[in-house]
Order: C-alpha cells, then sequence, then structure tokens
C-alpha cells in the first residue's frame, strides 16, 4: 500500500495546529482561571469610575407638622477634565463646545473668576466674599501671578492687583498656564479661562470635578446625551424650596463652604461644591439636615459617556427637623408686626425703625414663634442680596435675637420680685411716692412720670399697675446692683437665652460693665437700672423668656427652636428637644402672685380699652425706652396669658414706637391669635401681599 504524497504535510500542519489550540486554551485558562480576578479587577479599575450622588438635605417643618423648608429635585451639569482624552488643547475644545451649548440654551454656569466678562477687562475684586478672595488668592500664588508673601489683604480692592498685574495680562498669563489656544476669539479666551479657574481650585484641594451649572434643563440633559460633550455629564440633586415667606430670619440660608473651613470639613465628607447651612435653623441644626452622599461606580466608553452602572449606594437624605414654630402662629405676628409698623411709618414716614417679637411657651423655653421687620425674601435672597443691604431699616438683621434695647419699666416685675424674695417689702407693704425719688446723701434725684403729682402710698401691686418709679428707685437703692442683677441674670437677661440660632447677650448695667467700657459707675445709676435704664439692655427672646419664667413661678428654661428630630422616613425619633429647667428659683408663690396680679390688673385699667378685645385674661407690662434727646423712645412691650394659668409669653419692642402702651393693640393681635383657631384666619394675608 502506498501513502499519499502529502501526508507529511498534512500530519506537520495538523501538528501546528495542534499546538496553537494548545497555546490558546492554555492563554484562555490562564487568563480566566488562573489570572481570572486579577485581570477582571484591573479591567474594571480601567474602564470605570466611581460617582458620589448627593443625598437630599432634611425637610425644616413647624411643631404641627407643616413644611416650612422641603427641596425640589433638579439636575446638575458636572464637567471632569480627566474623562477627557487627549492634551490641554482637547480639554479646551470640550470646555468650550460646553458653554457654547449653555449660551445657546441660555444657562449660566459657575464662573467666579473676578474680572469682567467683555473688554476691557478689570477686575472685580470689591464683589468678592472673605471666602472668594482667599480663593483668589491662592489660585494667583499657585501661577505665580503674585508674591507667595501676599494676603488676602493685598486684594482688597481693584486698583492695587491692577498696578501689580492688570487683568489683561492675568487672562494671558492664564492662556500660557493652560495651554488656551490663542485662535479663540478674545470672548472665549475668557470664558474658557473661567472654567480652568474652577477646575484649578479644585484641583489645588485634590478635586477632579466642579458643579458647572444646577437647574439645567430636560432639554439641556437630552443635547448634553446625545451630543459629543466630552467630560460632560449630568447627575440629579435637589435646591432648598421654601414652603412659606415667613421665619426667614429664623430658617436660615445655604451656601458655599468657606475656604478657611474647608479643611476640616473635608475630613468630614464635604465636598468643595457642597452646601452647607451658613445661618439660622439651616446652620443650627447642619448635623441633622445634612444627608449621607451614595456612590456609584459607572462604566464610560472611550468618549466619556456612561454605558452601565455597575454598583452603587443609596444615598440617605437629611434627617426631618420639626421646629416649635407654629407656622400659623408665626404668620400672624409678622402681620400684626407688619401692620402696626406700617401704621407708624405712615403716620411719621419714619422708615428707619424696625421692630421684633418673640413668643415662648411657659413652662418649656419653646419659641413659638420669631419675628423681626423689615423681613425678606428667602426665595430670592440671593438676587435681592444687594438692595436688602441698601434697604432702610436693615432687613437682614435679625431684631428677635440680635437687636439689643433698654427694656424700660418691662425691668420692673424683676426688681419687685427681687425686693420680695429679699424680704425688703411684703405683697402688703406700702412705701410712699411724693413724685420725686432723692438719692440719700446725693445732689441726684429721679422724677417719677406721675410728677408734678404723686401716687400716694401703694403696695407692690399697685406700684406695678402704675409704674411708679418712686416705689421702683426706692427697692434699687435698697436692693443694691449686685442683688438685683442677680436675680435679673437668674431670669436670663445679661447672658444668652440658649436658643440655637445667633444671638447677642445684651448687658446688665453694673460696675463691671462700667468698668469694661471705661466709665464711672455712681449709686444713682442703680436707681435707674432698678427702671430699666441705665446701661441694661436685652433683647426680644430674653424679654420673652423672662416673663415666660416669672409667669412659670420662677423655673427658667433655655429657649430652644427644637421640637424633635425624625428620620427622612419618619420611622425613627433621632433627637427630641425637651428639657428640663436650667435653673429653679424656688419662687415664693404668694410673692409671684403679687408681681403677676399687679400686671394683670394693668390690663384690667390704663390698658383696658386694647384688652377688652382680647379673648383670654392677661397680663402686661409697658415700657419706654429712652435712645438719645433728639430721637423717638424705643417702645417696648411684655405681656403673658392666660393670667390664671399661663401659657405664653410675648415680647414686642419697636424702634422709634413711643411709648409701650402703643403696642398693645399689637400683643392682644397676637394672644387672640395664639388662643382661637379661627382669629388666625382674619389675621393672616395672602402670601403675595407681605409688606417687606
Amino acid at each position: 500500500m502506498h501513502l499519499p504524497k502529502n501526508l507529511p504535510r498534512l500530519a506537520c500542519l495538523l501538528g501546528f495546529f495542534g499546538i496553537f489550540i494548545g497555546i490558546f486554551l492554555f492563554t484562555l485558562y490562564d487568563t480566566q482561571v488562573v489570572h481570572g480576578k486579577e485581570y477582571l479587577a484591573q479591567s474594571i479599575q480601567t474602564i470605570t469610575t466611581t460617582q458620589t450622588i448627593e443625598a437630599a438635605r432634611g425637610v425644616i417643618t413647624d411643631r404641627n407638622g407643616l413644611p416650612m423648608v422641603s427641596n425640589r429635585s433638579t439636575y446638575q451639569l458636572t464637567f471632569k477634565s480627566s474623562a477627557v482624552s487627549g492634551d490641554e488643547s482637547d480639554i479646551c475644545d470640550a470646555i468650550l463646545r460646553i458653554l457654547q451649548l449653555c449660551q445657546a440654551q441660555d444657562v449660566t454656569w459657575t464662573d467666579n473668576l473676578p474680572i469682567t466678562k467683555t473688554f476691557p477687562y478689570s477686575y472685580q475684586i470689591e464683589n468678592l466674599t472673605s471666602t472668594q478672595r482667599n480663593r483668589f488668592l491662592t489660585f494667583l500664588q499657585s501661577i505665580g501671578a503674585i508674591p507667595t508673601t501676599w494676603t488676602s489683604d493685598n486684594l482688597t480692592n481693584n486698583f492695587l492687583l491692577e498696578q501689580w498685574l492688570p487683568a489683561a495680562d492675568l487672562l494671558d498669563l492664564m492662556a500660557d498656564t493652560f495651554s488656551i489656544p490663542h485662535s479663540y476669539s478674545v470672548i472665549e479666551q475668557r470664558n474658557v479661562a473661567g472654567i480652568y479657574y474652577e477646575l484649578e481650585l479644585r484641583n489645588l484641594m485634590n478635586i477632579t470635578s466642579y458643579v458647572m451649572a444646577d437647574d439645567i434643563s430636560l432639554e439641556m440633559i437630552t443635547l448634553l446625551n446625545d451630543g459629543d460633550f466630552h467630560g460632560a455629564s449630568v447627575s440629579a440633586t435637589t435646591t432648598r424650596e421654601y414652603q412659606t415667606p415667613y421665619a426667614a430670619h429664623l430658617l436660615g440660608t445655604v451656601g458655599e463652604i468657606y475656604a478657611e473651613d474647608y479643611a476640616v470639613l473635608k475630613e468630614l465628607g464635604y465636598a468643595m461644591d457642597d452646601q452647607k447651612g451658613e445661618s439660622g435653623v439651616e446652620l443650627a441644626f447642619e448635623e441633622y439636615l445634612r444627608g449621607i452622599d451614595g456612590r456609584s461606580v459607572i462604566t464610560t466608553n472611550a468618549e466619556g459617556k456612561v454605558t452601565s452602572e455597575l454598583y452603587s449606594v443609596e444615598p440617605q437624605p437629611g434627617n426631618t427637623v420639626e421646629l416649635t414654630i407654629d407656622l400659623k402662629l408665626q404668620q400672624a405676628v409678622e402681620t400684626a408686626l407688619g401692620n402696626t409698623m406700617d401704621a407708624m411709618i405712615e403716620k411719621d414716614g419714619e422708615t428707619t425703625r424696625g421692630a421684633g417679637a418673640a413668643v415662648v411657651a411657659v413652662g418649656s423655653g419653646e419659641v413659638l414663634a420669631l419675628a423681626s421687620y423689615p423681613t425678606f425674601d428667602l426665595s430670592t435672597y440671593r438676587q435681592d442680596y444687594t438692595t436688602l443691604l441698601e434697604t432702610d431699616g436693615d432687613p437682614l438683621v435679625n431684631r428677635a435675637t440680635q437687636g439689643t434695647y433698654a427694656p424700660g419699666s418691662t425691668f420692673k416685675p424683676i426688681t419687685a420680685i427681687a425686693a420680695l424674695e429679699e424680704n425688703i417689702i411684703t405683697p402688703s407693704s406700702k412705701l410712699y411716692c411724693n413724685g420725686v425719688f432723692n438719692y440719700p446723701n446725693a445732689d441726684f434725684y429721679f422724677k417719677c412720670w406721675i410728677s408734678p403729682g404723686a401716687h400716694g402710698s401703694i403696695s407692690v401691686t399697685e406700684a406695678l399697675r402704675v409704674s411708679c418709679n418712686d416705689f421702683f428707685c426706692e427697692l434699687g437703692y435698697r436692693l443694691g446692683i449686685t442683688t438685683m442683677n442677680s436675680y435679673a441674670s437668674a431670669f436670663g437677661l445679661g447672658q444668652p437665652t440658649g436658643i440655637e440660632i445667633g444671638e447677642r447677650s445684651g448687658v446688665l448695667a453694673g460696675p463691671d460693665y462700667s468698668e469694661s467700657v471705661g466709665a464711672t459707675w455712681y449709686g444713682g445709676n442703680t436707681v435707674q437700672a432698678a427702671v430699666g435704664q441705665s446701661d441694661t439692655l436685652a433683647t426680644p427672646i430674653q424679654l420673652a423668656n423672662y416673663i415666660a419664667t416669672l409667669a412659670g413661678g420662677g423655673d427658667h428654661y433655655d429657649a430652644t427652636l427644637l421640637k424633635a428630630v425624625k428620620s427622612y422616613d419618619n420611622t425613627e425619633l433621632v433627637a427630641s428637644g425637651a428639657q428640663e429647667p436650667s435653673l429653679v428659683m424656688g419662687l415664693d408663690e404668694d410673692n409671684v402672685s403679687a408681681v403677676l396680679e399687679g400686671m394683670y390688673n394693668l390690663t384690667q385699667t390704663s390698658l383696658k380699652t386694647y384688652f377688652s378685645n382680647c379673648i383670654v385674661s392677661a397680663g402686661a407690662k409697658t415700657g419706654t425706652a429712652q435712645v438719645t434727646d433728639q430721637t423717638t423712645n424705643n417702645g417696648v412691650f411684655v405681656c403673658f396669658a392666660p393670667y390664671e394659668d399661663p401659657e405664653i409669653a410675648v415680647a414686642i419692642v419697636i424702634e422709634k414706637g413711643g411709648s409701650g402702651s402703643a403696642l398693645a393693640s399689637t400683643a392682644v393681635e397676637i394672644l387672640n391669635a395664639y388662643f382661637t383657631e379661627d382669629e388666625i384666619g382674619t389675621l393672616i394675608i395672602g402670601e403675595n401681599q407681605l409688606l417687606q
């Protein structure tokens, strides 16, 4: 038998094919089995990126669950230069394409480079916040534009920097530093330089992306997804939405992170572009309101487009913060205060006056309402900021917690209770008022408001009703400033109330304060302090909390805005604002009754015209606080209700408001709003009618 002549060739070919198959199978085994996990990890690392999913901020409600601040779902455009393949010119081209799309869609992008956007270029340093100025300083030093010895103080005005490095020259330096093509138009170069400025700021903090635009439209999203926009990505986010035009001062705002705080906040998980509470409740309860961001691992193609999501951790929204505020009462207080102010302004044309009011629950320290006038709208705060700074009456100042005023005669109940508790007088004791208090062994006298005339022989209850200066000057003289101030301090004057938002502590008149301001303390100052004059200053929230303490029999609670904190799904109580008294004075019931009765009698006599319309019994005290001889006195008013079993205390201060009795009708409106639901409806005006 003869074998085919081509058999050796066939055998050689089969052998070669066998070897090839063997090598292939070995390589496949080695790749998939031996090194499978290793290669898979390398593959994932190469084609995937990790993206942060922003958690929604917590909702803020009133004590009854009515929403005050919530969130609105939006989308933001983020740019990441590392997602653009190629060199610097490719990155510039990618930036320019995105900017052109933003311009076509009328989308405003984030560009904080303090140089005008049109030629001829100039600096805009005066418009920078301290944080923005510090960031600009860091940037300039990083590219060698200014000496490293410069501080932010060297960047306080345009002229100084313009002398060192004109704005146009800085743009040229940036074009060279970041390889911005000179073929671009001058406007295009400026716009791209603005983006590089934002990227470089983040790069200095090891952040590779930045939020280029917020709240973009669905049309914009479609164009981004369908177009060739390298480095661009769209992510879901939320923005604050205000459900009420009221309570602007206490709710506060969220804003950018300060440069000087970022080093610490970064360790807490904040990103440079994150929003953080910057004032009011938003700042005070930041730890509860801030959520926990999620993470997603996404795959992208060579052009940087997302192809799939491999893994994600769901973001956890912030907690729901339930305030002690009663939103309906808050509306009523702001409306009543605004109406009173408007009537006064219409009468005398004085537009620079302001006012503050506070309502505090007796026996808990819960703040039920906190109002300041003039006010503003949180929903347009950013747009209106410059105008608000220039508006008469300083609408951005929260007078309820930061306005300090002489309490006037509203201080007299403290003097009364101190004298009673120190056994200087009893509820039945009587002192004689002849119209003038002469300070013993000194050439000093203090006239009673009734002078010429006299109140005659009166008890402490009657002295409070008629607000006799002689009577309380005598008590102040006998008490001495040290003892009197110890009681005033126990009632919360001259120290923080504990309220969680920013406040001023006020002042207690005395030798210590006089020495601190380089003044001399005289004995005559003591009797002035006893009637609420001299150097004593208090905020409306302090006055309301002091009256709540008095009406509660001497149990002093810190003022608080926190009712409770609940998880975002309301399944867990995270924190409670309930508290015990911070001080129990143990006041004698008969002494307290004598003081409260005097305040009640005032509403039944001198203030009867106003309180005849009040649906509950109440006690009150007026105050007239002198500012200067040439200025109309401030009006101060405090009250509590019901007289038989006090539930709330109210304090109102109106700058240049004249006598405190002029505020009585405003107080009655507030009391009626609290004690009857039907009355609230007649007091609240529509949202678009709030005068600001």
